[in-house]
């Protein structure tokens, strides 16, 4: 089945990473072997031959580069300037990617129709292009609202306000707070120019606040339920029920500590905690138990967000398992319609929606 994943690091894993999207997965595995700077080396699950593999024709990609002030020691840039500066590295690795004929930007309607009548054309998808959809994970990296233009013009598409911790237009996920002006003036920008909103992230206050003031489309490109997994990262019922009124889709994500309760980073490992695809699925039905339908979720799988397999569904190998979404939902009684829905049609119900 053709999958839509809505949440996928793919230009940080190259640049902060190093990795070679365009090698298989087993090969840039092999080359991280013995190194230690990070705990997923070694480890990883994404590739661009992977993503062929698995028939995920249709990427949201991000760029990411959050600014840190002195009191604030999370990783990241110690001015705005810095941190725009990474972004427009990762962008220079899409074009690059588009240059080899590795992957394709999709930014409006014709090229999102065009790309999906090439991925369903019944030809092998070893050497078709992985469509791209442009997102900007914190939006801390505008150095000003004008930015957003700027980035709207190289084909940026959804924005997600806020991180981890406190931003410059928003606070996200361990934080609290709310928007403010400058964040206000960035929602009736993004509002004007047709970007999407990703309430992913955002921390309680900044949600509301958010959906209070941004009458555009919103998305949560890859969220879990709190009432599975008790953390402020997670969606309370009552945001999930909020997003269903906006007519938004929630991705399911896939890093363990947002799959299962009581996670401990470094220490838990997913066949001790129990953390397999099926997981994901209690996560997938809660949200359409709420919305009464299938309407509103999909896959934002996360996949390699700083993360690999010792942090994902043991019967995960590859980003291509999650083909085997489609039998799980089936067994849970999902009809086919459902299961489309769920895995592709309502990323691009969505889609067609804000851009037609």
């Amino acid at each position: 089945m053709f999958i839509v994943d809505a949440h996928l690091d793919l230009s940080m894993n190259a640049l902060e990473w190093n990795r070679d999207l365009t090698q298989p997965i087993a090969a840039i595995n092999e080359r991280e072997a013995g190194l230690t700077d990070k705990p997923d080396r070694g480890k990883g699950v994404v590739s661009l031959p992977t993503l062929r593999k698995g028939n995920i024709g249709l990427v949201v990609a991000t760029q990411i580069g959050r600014f840190v002030a002195p009191d604030n020691h999370l990783p990241g840039w110690h001015s705005p300037e810095q941190a725009w500066a990474q972004t427009q590295g990762q962008l220079a690795w899409y074009k690059a990617m588009e240059d080899k004929g590795e992957m394709v930007q999709i930014n409006n309607l014709e090229t999102l129709e065009r790309h999906l009548q090439l991925w369903n054309d019944g030809n092998s998808n070893e050497h078709k292009p992985v469509g791209y959809i442009l997102s900007l994970e914190g939006a801390d990296s505008l150095v000003t609202v004008g930015h957003l233009e700027r980035a709207y013009n190289n084909g940026l598409r959804a924005v997600g306000p806020a991180h981890y911790g406190p931003g410059r237009y928003a606070q996200g996920t361990d934080a609290t707070g709310y928007m403010g002006s400058k964040g206000h003036e960035l929602l009736k920008e993004m509002e004007r120019l047709n970007v999407i909103l990703d309430a992913t992230h955002l921390c309680d206050d900044s949600f509301w606040e958010a959906l209070d003031h941004f009458n555009g489309h919103v998305w949560a490109s890859h969220n879990n339920c709190r009432a599975l997994v008790n953390h402020n990262r997670q969606y309370s019922d009552e945001q999930i029920k909020v997003l269903i009124e906006r007519d938004a889709v929630i991705g399911a994500a896939l890093d363990a500590w947002m799959m299962v309760p009581g996670w401990v980073r470094g220490v838990s490992t997913p066949i001790g905690m129990g953390c397999n695809l099926e997981v994901m699925i209690d996560h997938i039905d809660h949200i359409c138990q709420i919305a009464g339908n299938t309407l509103h979720v999909g896959i934002g799988s996360d996949l390699d967000g700083a993360f690999g397999r010792e942090q994902c569904p043991y019967d995960l190998e590859t980003i291509a398992d999650l083909q085997k979404v489609t039998g799980l939902l089936a067994k849970r009684g999902y009809n086919p319609t459902d299961i489309e829905n769920m895995m592709h049609g309502n990323w691009l119900r969505f889609l067609r929606k804000a851009w037609k």
